[in-house]
């Protein structure tokens, strides 16, 4: 049965890399009926601020699955990305993003590597909240569920159990961000063991990060939070020889998109000179998902046997290594030319069986709501040319029944109670009123009503709760 399919052209070297992947995919007698949409530069720059037209969102919501090349999103205020906005307007909560070693064929320093990053895609600071709060600060929020931890922790598991993977590590910052990271860190300690037969580590970030760069053979599926998978996932690729190979699905309950990782580079678009190669891995996930299995492991070993035959693009082309340089089109017609072919020397693929959407009924645990109490709040403030003592003497007057001063901090660090010397103080500061007992939401604007009499700007409040009675935030740096 034809699958229909959305695909978007994009930006850039969007249109040459999808008309390549296209005429391969017809020639490899993919059974599927592309729909045509306009996104990105293009459409902003109609009027549409969000890269997409309504017509668009039609046949999106008719075929459920998008084929999509790289956009770009104008410079300047006004503009929300859109890959973030189809990612969460859609569920997309699992972004997956093989990335595999193509040595000696393709100019790399490792023989042997063989990992999945599979991205959460929806929450952490992706969820693009900012705000300006002061001359000197901006802000950014990091939101992290334990829903969407469970999700995407729950996935990589069950895409490595479907998938033959033997290890899934898990990369946080857990050791500074103890809430947001440590959720997530302990949403994955609590699901692996649900998985006795998948082996599990974790690492912090950046010395994950670095292992990637050095022993990428020590890795197998790495999960991890939505920065961090971005920032990951180019590094894995860039060291296995180009990012131009990799690509990319986003897979959520009933929608998919499936991309190659890397922009639309802008620089080069129209000389015929783009790598569709990453594209084409989007594809070949495409075709897994809508079950043409057999069609994809076609067109993946054609991909590999041209790799390992020597004709690349420029990305890949290395004097030492290649055979022959050509642009876009004809690396195309050499893939199709390999249709059929398998590489001799690279490891051949075999979708039979595969799904890359292997967590879409996984879902989540039901949990017991914890006991919610109200402490306190912290009520940051602009306040300019000061220093700790001077914004004590003023803030520290005021008090409720419940509520006093506990502390104060500049940039999450405590300076007061004492006064840090030599210490540049901005005008961000962040004043904490904490009670012995639970208080009423009542005393909170009791204090931001001294305050507004006070003339003293209050920028934003975060309420202070206690869970079960153990507090649900954290110490300032010092304190």
């Amino acid at each position: 049965m034809t699958t229909p399919i959305t695909v978007a052209y994009g930006d850039g070297i969007g249109p040459e890399i999808m008309e390549a992947a296209l005429s391969i995919l017809k020639a490899a007698k993919a059974d599927i009926k592309p729909e045509i949409i306009e996104v990105g530069k293009k459409v902003y720059e109609s009027g549409q601020t969000s890269g997409i037209a309504p017509a668009s969102w039609e046949s999106i919501h008719r075929t459920k699955i998008i084929l999509k090349a790289p956009i770009t999103t104008p410079q300047g205020g006004g503009y929300k990305s859109l890959n973030v906005t189809l990612r969460k307007s859609l569920g997309l909560y699992a972004n997956v993003r093989p990335v595999a070693s193509y040595y000696p064929f393709v100019s790399t320093p490792h023989q042997v590597m063989d990992m999945v990053i599979v991205r959460e895609n929806e929450e952490d600071l992706y969820t693009g909240i900012e705000h300006r709060q002061t001359d000197e600060v901006v802000q950014c929020l990091k939101l992290v569920s334990r829903t969407g931890c469970e999700k995407i922790v729950r996935y990589a598991f069950e895409y490595a159990v479907k998938n033959n993977r033997k290890k899934v590590s898990c990369m946080s910052k857990d050791n500074i961000m103890k809430m947001t990271d440590g959720l997530f860190h302990r949403t994955f300690n609590e699901i692996a063991k649900e998985y006795p037969n998948i082996a599990n580590d974790h690492y912090i970030v950046d010395i994950g990060s670095a292992r990637i760069a050095a022993k990428p053979e020590i890795f197998d599926v790495i999960v991890t939070m939505n920065l961090y998978g971005d920032i990951i996932s180019d590094i894995a690729a860039e060291i296995s020889g180009s990012v131009g190979l990799a690509g990319s699905s986003n897979v959520g309950d009933e929608y998919a998109m499936f991309e190659a990782i890397h922009g639309s580079a802008p620089d080069i678009a129209g000389q015929d000179i783009a790598n569709p190669s990453g594209l084409l891995a989007g594809a070949v996930m495409m075709l897994v998902h809508i079950g043409q299995n057999k069609i994809a492991t076609l067109v993946h070993n054609a991909l590999l046997a041209t790799i390992e035959s020597g004709i690349h693009t420029a990305d890949l082309y290395n004097k030492k290594i290649s055979k022959k340089k050509v642009g876009t089109k004809d690396f195309a017609k050499a893939v199709i030319d390999h249709l059929g072919k398998k590489p001799k020397k690279l490891r051949a693929v075999d979708y039979a069986g595969k799904s890359e959407s292997s967590a879409k009924k996984s879902g989540v645990s039901l949990r017991i709501a914890e006991k919610k109490e109200l402490v306190g709040v912290d009520i940051f403030a602009d306040i300019r040319n000061q220093n700790a003592i001077q914004v004590a003497g003023v803030v520290g007057k005021f008090k409720t029944a419940g509520l006093a001063l506990q502390s104060i901090s500049n940039r999450g660090l405590k300076v007061w109670p004492g006064d840090i010397s030599g210490l540049k103080y901005n005008d961000h500061w962040c004043c904490r009123y904490l009670g012995k007992q639970p208080v009423p939401h009542g005393e909170i604007l009791e204090l931001l009503n001294q305050f507004k009499a006070a003339q003293i700007d209050f920028i934003k409040t975060e309420n202070l709760y206690n869970f079960e009675g153990k507090p649900g935030f954290t110490a300032g740096q010092g304190e």
